[in-house]
């Protein structure tokens, strides 16, 4: 980032940024998809916004971290409160959403559907 890395306004959305997985940048280096943010009309940072692809990935190795552990690793009943935090972002509107989730747990996608209608059914009851 070549923009003034001590600027309140990058403090305060940095932590934000870090967890979108987004990047930071120079405003001078905004792409027409980037967004740039403003500080008392002088522009001060661009934030160039991932993929969605690429936000699953992010979000996927921010739970590993969170675990301390590989998903794959985890218990029947952790996988599945972990289906049910990608599933409240949005991890499953994605093309393929299933099946890289179902990969990093190390199950199949049938799996993934199960731990998914089980919770649509509790939600129901």
């Amino acid at each position: 980032m070549t923009g003034p890395a001590d600027h309140p306004l990058v403090a305060a959305v940095k932590p934000l940024v870090d967890a979108m997985g987004a990047e930071l940048l120079g405003p001078e280096r905004a792409e027409p998809d980037d967004v740039v943010l403003a500080w008392e009309g002088e522009d001060v940072i661009a934030v160039r916004l991932p993929q969605l692809s690429e936000s699953l990935d992010h979000i996927l190795a921010a739970m590993e971290r969170r675990h301390g552990v590989p998903l794959a690793e985890l218990d029947r009943r952790t996988k599945q409160s972990v289906v049910r935090t990608l599933e409240a972002r949005g991890a499953f509107s994605m093309r393929h959403g299933v099946e890289t989730v179902a990969g990093a747990l190390g199950v199949s996608r049938f799996t993934v559907y199960n731990y998914l209608n089980r919770e649509n059914a509790a939600k129901g009851e």
